[in-house]
C-alpha cells in the first residue's frame, strides 16, 4: 500500500511517503514559508521523488491536531482535496501520539516508561499526552492522559502523581522549549529527546494500521483536534457578550 503522510501542526511540518512500511521519502518543510504557499507543491514533490503520482497515493494520513489553527486547516483540507478527488481515504492521527510512538526509538525506553509528548502552544502554554509503555508479546503504548493544555508547570503539577521516581521521556518542541521547567522538576528522572522530530513518516505508519483495523475513513469525516478554541471564536463571543461566566 503506498501512503502519503502529511504533518502540519508545526511551522516546518513534513511530507513522507511510503510502501508497505519502507520509507520512500521523508521530507521536512521550510519553517519560514507558511503551510499555504508550500501545498500541496511540498507534497507533489514529495511524489515526484519517489517516482510516483497522486493517482499512486492508495492511502492519507494527516495529522489531526493540536497545533496552529490556520496550519491544521491547511493541512487537513489538502490532503481531503486530494483524497476526495481520487477516491481515496484518510486516516486523522494525532500529533502527540505520533511524537510519543517517534519516542519509541530512544535507548532508555523499557516497559514501565512513561512518555511525554510537549508541543509548543504559543501564550506560554505546551499541548501535552501522557502514555507509558507496555510490552507483552510487542511493545505498544498505554494512553495514561490524553490531549491537553496548560502551562508547563501546571502541567507537571497535574501529572505528580503519575510521574513519582519513574523514568520518562520528554518528547517534542516544547519539552526543549521548557527544557528547565522539567530538569527542575524530574531532574535527572527524565530524558528530553529531540527538538522536534519530524513525524510523518510515524504518522504513515499509524495511519496504516489504522486502516487496516477499518479506522481509516472518507476525506468529509476528517476533524482537527484543537484542544483549545480558536481566538476568533473567543473574540466572537466577547464581542457579543455570549462568553461563559465562572460561578
Amino acid at each position: 500500500m503506498v501512503v502519503l503522510a502529511l504533518d502540519t501542526t508545526v511551522r516546518s511540518g513534513s511530507v513522507a511517503v511510503l510502501r508497505g512500511g519502507d520509507v520512500l521519502v521523508e521530507r521536512v518543510g521550510d519553517p519560514l514559508v507558511p503551510h499555504g504557499r508550500r501545498l500541496p507543491g511540498d507534497i507533489l514533490a514529495g511524489l515526484h521523488e519517489a517516482g510516483l503520482t497522486v493517482a499512486d497515493v492508495e492511502l492519507y494520513g494527516v495529522a489531526s491536531g493540536p497545533g496552529a489553527f490556520t496550519g491544521l486547516r491547511v493541512g487537513i483540507a489538502t490532503v481531503q482535496g486530494l483524497a476526495f478527488a481520487h477516491g481515496r481515504p484518510v486516516a486523522a492521527v494525532s500529533a502527540l501520539d505520533a511524537l510519543a510512538h517517534a519516542a519509541l526509538s530512544h535507548p532508555r525506553t523499557g516497559a514501565g516508561t512513561l512518555i511525554a509528548p510537549w508541543m509548543d502552544a504559543a501564550r506560554g502554554e505546551v499541548f501535552s499526552g501522557l502514555f507509558e509503555v507496555a510490552e507483552d508479546s510487542e511493545v505498544r503504548l498505554i494512553s495514561i492522559e490524553g490531549p491537553a493544555v496548560a502551562s508547563p508547570d501546571a502541567t507537571l503539577v497535574r501529572w505528580q502523581a503519575w510521574l513519582g521516581g519513574r523514568q520518562v521521556i520528554f518528547v517534542g518542541e516544547g519539552a526543549l522549549t521548557y527544557r528547565n521547567r522539567i530538569e527542575a522538576s524530574q531532574g535527572d528522572r527524565a530524558d528530553i529527546v529531540a527538538v522536534a522530530p519530524a513525524i510523518a513518516v510515524t504518522i504513515g505508519r499509524l495511519a496504516a494500521g489504522l486502516a487496516a483495523a477499518g479506522g481509516a475513513g472518507p476525506p468529509h469525516a476528517v476533524r482537527p483536534l484543537y484542544v483549545r478554541r480558536p481566538d476568533a471564536e473567543l473574540a466572537r463571543e466577547r464581542r457579543t457578550g455570549t462568553a461563559p461566566h465562572a460561578g
